[in-house]
């Protein structure tokens, strides 16, 4: 019982810390917030450093996963969490909304990515995708004073609605013909190709009933990723939203819907791949094509940024579907790193826009000369680009390199090749912002 315990202690900090820092913010109104941001660092940090602590393993009544991919997946989230509120501390004050609301929810949408990350069960995964969205709803409008934070609030919900109902659409579909709300158990005898085969529930498996509901699971998801054509809402809702909350979604939620698709296709087998190779196959093609070119006419770096992740999205899903022959080490570390380069670049546009008032510097034109203005800002944001494009000798290209192995092993040669095209393609809006940065004088 111990051990299983030790699988959620991650969880209790993290819920716990919300709620200390809701019942202070209500019953302490005048607490500084230095005190609020503290609790709020601290518990994020303590839940990470747990996952480090203690071995790896367990579940904990079939619900939540302990092991090795659940942990890395843990302390990831964690130093997401950790970096955010640090480049929020001083944004998020001069802006009027730091307080027990921002950080307390902060907390939540990290409890809600380990729960994605985690889950082995249908309840638990949709209770997890739907806190973590709720979250995210409040934080990308609590900048008041924002012109574009309600705009792109309601569009993210009105989607984010949308594509909850599909995914619980499907998941439903997929219990009533297994009769399993376990992820291991009920789909495996599932995807087994062939016909009718037992289910958990000692009644027959309908593969086209099956492979509906996972259809419509798999078109949630894309939401939630913004894989094409699911992506549309993705720069508006960037664009609007807070620079450290545009971030935290870029990063966090994106990664912790890919580690649910990880396990997916670590659980479902040889029947799941048969069916859905083509499709993703195209989906990851699609999305990789949708961010690059389209990024190509942007003027506006957080809408830049924004079609950089619809792009990267693609890469993951391309490695995904080398996952039966490359395992999914490739995976994860071409998250960890995409979860730097992409908070990198915007936390430091939120340093850049600490003095700006009202919004954030979105405009190319704003950032002329900034690089020698603001040299540690211009500089990280400089790196970030530089990873995020891919280019030696940063991370980004070593987890490029290992995507791209990864699938011409695969034998997804004409999809590798159009990734790296359509990477080569992106080095140009990428060194938009560095000219813009480093080579553009600044404004009198």
């Amino acid at each position: 019982m111990q051990s299983q315990w030790n699988v959620i202690l991650p969880h209790i900090l993290l819920a716990g810390g919300g709620l200390i820092i809701f019942c202070a913010g209500a019953f302490f109104p005048r607490r500084p917030e230095g005190t609020l941001f503290a609790l709020a660092v601290a518990a994020a940090a303590a839940a990470g450093l747990e996952g480090l602590i203690w071995p790896a393993g367990g579940v904990f009544s079939g619900m939540v996963d302990g092991g090795p991919q659940a942990r890395f997946f843990t302390l990831l989230f964690c130093a997401i969490t950790v970096i955010t509120l640090l480049f929020s501390r001083y944004y998020a004050s001069l802006r009027g909304f730091s307080g027990d609301v921002y950080y307390g929810v902060i907390l939540f949408a990290a409890l809600g990515m380990i729960l994605v990350a985690g889950a082995l069960h249908w309840v638990t995964l949709f209770l997890g995708l739907e806190m973590l969205s709720i979250c995210l709803y409040i934080l990308i409008v609590i900048d008041k004073d924002a012109p574009l934070s309600g705009e792109a609030g309601v569009k993210y919900f009105i989607m984010g609605a949308v594509a909850s109902a599909i995914l619980l659409f499907g998941i439903a579909l997929v219990y009533g013909v297994t009769g399993d709300m376990d992820i291991r158990s009920g789909l495996a005898p599932g995807f087994t190709g062939g016909g009718p085969v037992p289910s958990g529930a000692g009644r027959a498996t309908d593969p086209t009933t099956l492979f509906l509901g996972m259809g419509f699971i798999l078109v949630g998801v894309g939401f939630k990723l913004s894989l094409a054509p699911f992506h549309l809402w993705t720069p508006d809702v960037y664009q609007g939203a807070p620079a450290p909350v545009a971030g935290f979604l870029s990063t966090g939620s994106k990664i912790a819907l890919f580690a649910f698709l990880l396990r997916l296709g670590m659980t479902a087998g040889d029947g799941f791949w048969a069916v859905w190779v083509p499709v993703l196959w195209g989906m990851a093609a699609l999305t990789m094509v949708a961010g690059n070119v389209a990024g190509l006419v942007q003027t506006h770096v957080k809408r830049l940024l924004a079609y950089s992740s619809v792009a990267h999205m693609g890469y993951l899903l391309m490695a995904l579907l080398a996952l039966p022959s490359a395992g999914p080490v490739p995976v994860m570390f071409y998250a960890a790193v995409y979860a730097v380069m992409d908070l990198g670049a915007f936390g430091a546009v939120s340093l850049l826009s600490l003095r700006t008032g009202g919004g954030d510097r979105d405009d190319l034109e704003d950032y002329a000369g900034l690089g020698k203005t603001n040299p540690f800002a211009g500089a990280l944001l400089g790196l970030s680009i530089l990873g995020l494009a891919g280019l030696p000798p940063t991370g980004g290209f070593i987890g490029k390199f290992a995507l791209f192995q990864a699938a011409i092993r695969a034998d997804f040669v004409v999809l590798a090749v159009i990734g790296i095209v359509t990477a080569i393609l992106s080095i140009y809006f990428y060194l938009k912002i560095l000219v813009a940065l480093f080579m553009r004088p600044a404004p009198e």
